[in-house]
């Protein structure tokens, strides 16, 4: 089986956004399954939903997937819609980095000539702010190193605790808190 033409492609990502709009509605993974099943027999609609799961033992005249395969369908459609919603949103964020930083540096331009030009103190200041945000934008500022220590700089003292402890915990916080 090649690559789905245009049509179809436009089907699965319609598909995969109803699969992600019905889970994040509360709508558990087997109602998902079957309301989005080629097969008219299964589809809880009663249609045959256009690339829906199961489309090529439906288009072949097999009997439909069994229900975990169906849920199976459903939930890589939801990651593959949510990992494709990711990506398009750290495009627009990436997309958005550039546009700020361009702002940046055209602000940069006229604060720096400013300061060069007539020694203005404020427009020194406001030229290392600008200089200071865009190295934050950018990421291009060096990490900053933290270190964690205990009591009187020794080690950091790490213990497991169980949910009736955390609890308890709680509770006596709650208690003490006015």
């Amino acid at each position: 089986m090649g690559r789905p033409d245009k049509a179809a492609r436009a089907a699965i990502a319609r598909r995969r956004s109803d699969a992600i709009d019905l889970k994040l509605a509360g709508v558990d993974w087997l109602t998902i399954a079957h309301k989005l099943a080629a097969d008219p027999t299964i589809n809880s609609d009663g249609i045959a939903y256009p690339q829906g799961y199961g489309i090529e033992r439906y288009a072949k005249g097999q009997e439909p997937p069994a229900d975990d395969t169906l849920i199976n369908a459903a939930c890589r459609d939801v990651r593959k819609a949510l990992t494709d919603r990711r990506t398009e949103l750290n495009d627009d964020v990436d997309a958005m980095r550039q546009l700020d930083a361009d702002r940046l540096d055209r602000l940069f331009f006229v604060a720096y000539k400013k300061a060069v030009r007539d020694q203005d103190l404020l427009a020194v200041d406001r030229t290392l702010r600008i200089m200071e945000r865009r190295a934050r934008l950018l990421g291009l500022d060096m990490p900053t190193r933290t270190e964690l220590a205990g009591p009187q700089g020794g080690p950091l003292q790490i213990e497991n605790t169980t949910l009736a402890e955390l609890d308890a915990l709680i509770a006596l916080t709650e208690r003490d808190t006015p």
